[in-house]
């Protein structure tokens, strides 16, 4: 897969279904906050209890990332991929019945669930079915489309909530759609070829990349490079991330997302709250807010210009360093246009952080334990987004607005030094070649795309 140096027609095909399923992923992913204030008039809930609802959430997305990246380690990408989709789609639609703040918060961890476990399969996916030098690219196009469904279902619940007090049910009803699109994605996207060869080689994910291969050369009109020698790599546990090398790059990647995630979540979630305790009117706070969000889907699209072409975790650096730049010009501008601009590029910032780490997550890991690694990366930020809802709020009601923005600006610098100085090396190599040092290895000579055929013997292979 790494010797294309094109995108092919399926390369094309698949990147509409990841996008059209991470544009519900999103969609779904905010309608509890859209809904939650006609929510709260109808069933005269106090905030509290919407707190409560959201901050389950997190947990249930918590347990998502790693169960489903374990799951999808075992049984393959594609299955988990649209069985996360049903789950949440189902407890999507089961929240449209729900009567009371039980039964809605129990669907709310289950919609939770489903929507982390699919994101961080559909991540390790991307990883391992696109050429390296597009890697970067895929994903962060991926995440600019998957960001259009945050304002498609806000115009949505714009439209139907205000119509009818049990309107907000008909937003999580369209959260279920995503079902549709995982069923087209059953159809249309293979298993990994990678995850394949490491556990059940096939004549059919041969032929697969025999045909990528053939639209390949024709596109090119010249011979593809040969294939590189690759490791043969023994059966793994869990139990590998406990030992070097990888207990450095889960904890590196696990302590960065800890502290990424609550900066930015903070930033975004309280934002609102934060300008209301600065001055601002409730009106004026969320009409600035919706402007500056605008430069999410544009953010996302700013890295396709450099995260191929940087190292990736000299980009992370570089992005958490500006953003503790930009918190911290926000936190003690008194002029409205310096606070506009600094909050546009704030966003711009974070989105293209976004898709950078989004690319990182499951390149430090071995094939037999992508998944779970990047899932249990992005659980880590999960839960220290529910426990810092609870910091910040302590924070702001004990040492004002501007302490809590100084003190976002100080984790970024922190993000940027864990990520900029442990961080693994990634841009352009192959995930065999990233993975190569923690196996015990033997060397595959170089093939054609039966690889398995040309080497005997071997049972596990990475790639």
């Amino acid at each position: 897969m790494d010797r294309v140096p094109v995108l092919t027609r399926q390369h094309r095909v698949w990147l509409g279904v990841l996008a059209a399923l991470l544009f519900f992923d999103m969609a779904d992913l905010n309608s509890f906050a859209l809904v939650a204030p006609a929510i709260r008039d109808h069933w005269n809930l106090t905030l509290g209890d919407v707190g409560f609802i959201t901050s389950a959430s997190f947990l249930g997305m918590f347990a998502g990332s790693i169960v489903g990246g374990r799951i999808a380690d075992r049984m393959g990408r594609k299955r988990v991929i649209a069985g996360a989709v049903a789950i949440y789609s189902a407890f999507s639609l089961a929240s449209a019945f729900a009567v009371g703040i039980v039964d809605l918060s129990i669907y709310r961890v289950l919609v939770g669930f489903g929507l982390q476990a699919m994101t961080v399969v559909l991540l390790t996916y991307i990883s391992e079915m696109y050429p390296k030098q597009f890697r970067g690219r895929i994903q962060a196009l991926v995440l600019a489309c998957g960001l259009l469904g945050i304002p498609a279902m806000a115009v949505f619940a714009r439209f139907v909530v205000p119509r009818d007090p049990s309107g907000w049910k008909w937003v999580f009803v369209l959260g279920a759609a995503g079902i549709v699109v995982a069923v087209i994605a059953l159809r249309v996207l293979p298993e990994s070829v990678r995850w394949t060869a490491a556990n059940r080689p096939s004549a059919d994910a041969e032929a697969l990349v025999t045909r990528i291969e053939e639209d390949a050369r024709r596109r090119t009109g010249t011979e593809l490079p040969p294939v590189e020698p690759r490791p043969a790599l023994v059966s793994g546990s869990p139990r590998e991330l406990l030992r070097q090398p990888l207990l450095k790059r889960i904890s590196v990647l696990s302590t960065y997302m800890i502290i990424v995630t609550s900066a930015g979540y903070g930033f975004n979630a309280w934002l609102p709250t934060l300008l209301v305790e600065n001055g601002f009117s409730t009106a004026q706070s969320l009409s600035f807010t919706s402007t500056i969000a605008i430069a999410a889907c544009p953010g996302a699209l700013l890295a396709t210009l450099f995260i191929d072409r940087i190292e990736r975790r000299t980009s992370l650096l570089l992005i958490n360093v500006a953003f503790g730049l930009l918190l911290l010009t926000f936190a003690f501008a008194t002029d409205y246009t310096v606070l506009l601009v600094s909050g546009i590029l704030l966003i711009l910032v974070i989105y293209a952080g976004n898709a950078c780490t989004y690319t990182y997550l499951p390149e430090v890991f071995p094939t037999r334990l992508r998944a779970l690694g990047a899932g249990i990366g992005n659980g880590a930020g999960r839960v220290a987004t529910f426990a810092s809802t609870f910091v910040i709020a302590w924070a702001l009601a004990s040492l004002g607005s501007e302490t809590v923005f100084l003190c976002l600006g100080v984790a970024a610098f922190a993000a940027a030094a864990v990520i900029g100085l442990l961080g693994e090396r990634t841009r352009n190599r192959s995930l065999e070649t990233i993975s190569e040092t923690i196996a015990t290895a033997r060397p595959v000579p170089a093939a054609g795309p039966a690889m398995l055929d040309a080497a005997p013997g071997i049972e596990k292979q990475d790639g």
